[in-house]
C-alpha cells in the first residue's frame, strides 16, 4: 500500500508517522453565514463555535417510532453477514445496517425531508447529497461502545473526502438518554485535526465497523481536546437529533441498561466537494460506506 498524501501536498494527511500530531483546521465550519434555511443566525454562529447542533424536536414522535418500527423490522429479517449489514463484535446481533436510503422507502423518505437536508445545506453553503445512510442499534444490556474519532479523518484517508464540508446527523428513534450510551461529542474539538498513527490495513472497514484501531485519536490526543473545550451528550426523546461537523471528535459508550438504543445516521457531503481517490493509498471502501455520485 502507497501513501497517497504526506503533508507537503495534504493539510489532512494522517496515519503516516508513530506520533500523532494537532493540525489546524483549514475549511470553513459554516460556508456561507449569509444562506437562507431553516437555522437562524445565531444558530449558525453557534454551530460554528460548538461543531453541533441539538434539536429536541427534528421528527415527530410519531414518525420516529414508525421508523423504529421499520428499522426492527429489518434488524430482525435481515442476514447479519451481508455486507453492508454489520454485526457486534462478539455475537451475531446486528449493530448498523448500511444503505437504508437506498434499499427501504420509509428511509428514503425521511433521508430526502427538507427539514433535514435543508439545514445541512445552509451550513456547507451548497446542495448536498447522501455521502453515507445507517441504522445504528445498540441493544439493551450488551450494546457495545463507538471509541472516539472524527469521521472526517476516516473519510478522507479510506474514501477520498478532500475537504471538510461534509455534516452529520443522528435521529434518535428511541429515547437517548444517560443511561443507554448517548452520543457523546466534545465541544470545540471540530477546529483541530488529529493526525493519527499507523498505517491502514487493506479493507480496513471490515474490522472497523465493529471495532475501530486505526484512524482513532491518541489518549493524550483527546485529553487535549476535552481540556480545550468538553465532553457533552445531548439527549432527547424519539424525533430529538444532534448534526454535527465531519470533524468532530465523537463516540459512545457501552449500553448496560435496560434500555435499548436506535438511531438513524445520515452523512451529507457537499457537490462541490466530490470525492478522489482515498488519500491513505487503499483502496475505496464500498459504495455503500461512501457513495460516489
Amino acid at each position: 500500500m502507497s501513501q497517497r498524501s504526506s503533508l507537503d501536498t495534504d493539510p489532512y494527511a494522517s496515519r503516516f508517522s508513530n506520533s500523532w500530531k494537532l493540525a489546524s483546521r483549514q475549511d470553513p465550519v459554516v460556508w456561507d453565514m449569509d444562506a437562507s434555511g431553516p437555522l437562524s443566525r445565531q444558530q449558525l454562529l453557534d454551530f460554528e463555535a460548538r461543531g453541533y447542533s441539538a434539536f429536541p424536536q427534528l421528527v415527530s414522535a410519531n414518525r420516529a417510532r414508525s421508523l423504529l418500527a421499520e428499522a426492527r423490522h429489518l434488524q430482525s429479517s435481515l442476514d447479519p453477514h451481508l455486507d453492508h449489514v454489520i454485526s457486534e463484535p462478539t455475537s451475531q446481533e446486528i449493530r448498523s445496517i448500511f444503505r437504508v436510503h437506498e434499499d427501504n422507502a420509509y428511509f428514503a423518505k425521511v433521508c430526502r425531508d427538507e427539514s433535514i437536508v435543508g439545514i445541512a445545506r445552509q451550513i456547507l453553503g451548497s446542495e448536498v447529497y447522501l455521502h453515507q445512510s445507517r441504522i445504528n442499534f445498540k441493544p439493551a444490556f450488551q450494546g457495545k461502545e463507538f471509541f472516539w474519532h472524527s469521521d472526517f479523518e476516516t473519510w478522507h484517508m479510506e474514501d477520498g473526502m478532500p475537504r471538510m464540508r461534509a455534516v452529520s446527523i443522528s435521529i434518535s428513534l428511541t429515547e437517548n438518554n444517560e443511561f443507554n450510551g448517548p452520543l457523546m461529542l466534545v465541544r470545540g474539538s471540530h477546529k483541530s485535526y488529529v493526525r493519527c498513527v499507523g498505517e491502514t490495513p487493506d479493507e480496513h472497514f471490515r474490522s472497523s465497523l465493529k471495532k475501530q484501531e486505526y484512524g482513532v485519536p491518541s489518549r493524550e490526543a483527546l485529553h487535549l481536546l476535552v481540556e480545550q473545550g468538553e465532553i457533552v451528550a445531548p439527549k432527547g426523546g424519539p424525533g430529538s437529533a444532534v448534526m454535527f461537523d465531519c470533524n468532530t471528535m465523537h463516540a459512545s459508550v457501552g449500553n448496560l441498561s435496560p434500555y435499548p438504543r436506535t438511531n438513524l445516521f445520515l452523512v451529507f457531503n457537499s457537490v462541490d466537494n466530490p470525492l478522489e481517490a482515498p488519500f491513505g493509498g487503499t483502496e475505496p471502501r464500498p459504495r455503500f460506506l461512501s457513495y460516489r455520485p
